[in-house]
């Protein structure tokens, strides 16, 4: 069901996939934005679940304990390394993976010292 407010999204542009606000969206196969309201979830989040989303939110509070020279650095190493993410992106993946070689890489690519972050 095509609501005002979704006209409104589909006047804009946008080219949805996901969630946005109250809304769920994805693009038809014939190129139409379809919008309608987010469903709740059928049962509950399983363990696991939970697990991986109390991760992100710690990995979150990290990046928000950095310094705003630290930030600036992850931001302009990633930039300057020519990634197709963000210095906040890279930074979760860091932190998620721990893989320290390539954040080696990244430091000699760029000129940035990223770690150690404390």
């Amino acid at each position: 069901m095509l609501t005002p407010t979704n006209k409104i999204l589909n006047i804009i542009g946008l080219r949805p996939s996901g969630d946005l606000g109250p809304l769920t969206g994805y693009t038809s196969k014939r190129g139409k934005a379809v919008w309608y309201l987010k469903a709740p979830p059928k049962s509950p989040a399983t363990g696991y679940q939970r697990q991986q989303r109390n991760r992100f939110r710690l990995i979150a509070v990290l990046w928000s304990r950095l310094s705003a020279a630290q930030r600036l650095d992850w931001l302009q190493a990633a930039r300057a390394a020519a990634l197709s993410i963000t210095g906040y992106n890279l930074f979760v993946w860091y932190q998620y993976t721990q893989d320290q070689a390539v954040i080696q890489t990244i430091e000699r690519q760029s000129g940035i010292s990223l770690l150690p972050l404390f």
